[in-house]
């Protein structure tokens, strides 16, 4: 070959190597590109990913929001239903304020009272009267009663049915030992127990003398009872009674029964349905004793009706007598009659 040929033929072979190493850039690029390509499209699916991340979190947050304006809702009407009781509570408070005040005016002039022994003896019989007032008839208690005949009066007398048919007296009367009392509802604002057991003691005298004076004025059989009743018109008083043991010593002791306002009134309803049972007992003797001389009347009526049925009897007979008899002697002596005027 001459130096022509062999030099096209590597000028032929540069060309096709350059063509190769074109071809090979190419590619490359485009793989490259595509490379690009496809850390962009995971890049953009990493920003999508996040922003719906962030668009959930968003929406929580958004509902979370939500959630704390309902609850500052609810907290701001709970703040209003607070204001509105504690303005309720302030004027309750402010009414309260003015009833202890006139509470306080109260007890001050009730302590007054029962200081004064004069006041205090008027408000037992007061009270008492208006009790038998309220469960009795009238006619069935007695106010101011001599039972002895004598100046000691009992402050009421309830009238129970004898058995000759009048009555006899159940003396009532009041009593209330105040300054025992009251010095003992101070010993229990002291909390001091000596005291209260002093005072307890001194309590427990005044109530059994109170029992005894009952027993000697105004229990005289058989123009009263041979029990009374004693009238404690306080039901504190009453309970402190209970608590001292005292009932049924005093009944026992005393013959006297002792009574607070609750039991007074039960007591009194009690006797009121013996009075109707009574009452109605001898409506049922009566009725009885009718009926027994209905029943009497009825049997002389009924002889009185034999003895008529007997002379109807016989005056019928003595009628058919007549009227058969004395009609056939009648008509022979006209059947003869005719025969004779022929």
């Amino acid at each position: 070959m001459d130096i022509l040929t062999i030099g096209l033929i590597i000028a032929l072979a540069v060309v096709i190597v350059l063509l190769i190493v074109v071809l090979v850039m190419i590619v490359s690029g485009r793989n490259s590109q595509r490379n690009q390509l496809a850390e962009q499209a995971t890049r953009l699916n990493d920003q999508s990913t996040r922003l719906a991340d962030q668009s959930t979190r968003l929406a929580e947050q958004s509902t979370q929001l939500s959630d704390q304006n309902m609850k500052i809702a609810e907290q701001n009407l709970r703040i209003g239903e607070l204001n509105r009781q504690l303005n309720e509570s302030m004027a309750q408070v402010n009414t309260s304020l003015g009833e202890m005040k006139s509470l306080t005016t109260g007890v001050n002039d009730l302590k007054r009272l029962m200081t004064n022994v004069k006041s205090r003896g008027v408000m037992g019989e007061l009270q008492l009267g208006a009790i038998l007032d309220d469960i009795l008839a009238p006619d069935q208690y007695d106010e101011n009663v001599a039972v002895k005949g004598n100046s000691e009066r009992v402050e009421f007398a309830v009238k129970f049915p004898a058995e000759d048919g009048g009555f006899v007296y159940l003396p009532i009367d009041s009593k209330f030992p105040g300054d025992a009392y009251i010095n003992l509802l101070d010993a229990y604002d002291l909390g001091d127990r000596d005291a209260i057991k002093k005072t307890s003691d001194n309590l427990k005298r005044a109530i059994l003398k109170a029992a005894k004076d009952i027993r000697d004025k105004y229990i005289y059989p058989p123009y009263t009872t041979d029990f009374a009743i004693m009238f404690l018109p306080f039901e504190g008083l009453y309970a402190e009674v209970l608590r001292l043991n005292l009932v049924e010593v005093i009944q026992r002791e005393f013959r006297v029964n002792v009574a607070g306002p609750t039991t007074m009134a039960a007591m009194l309803n009690s006797f009121q349905l013996g009075f109707k049972s009574l009452a109605l007992q001898q409506s049922s003797g009566e009725v009885w004793d009718t009926l027994e001389k209905v029943r009497t009347e009825f049997g002389k009526f009924s002889g009185s009706l034999n003895d008529v049925q007997k002379k109807l009897d016989a005056a019928q007979s003595e009628l058919e007598n007549l009227v058969g008899t004395r009609t056939r002697t009648l008509q022979k002596a006209l059947d003869k009659a005719s025969r004779g005027d022929e």
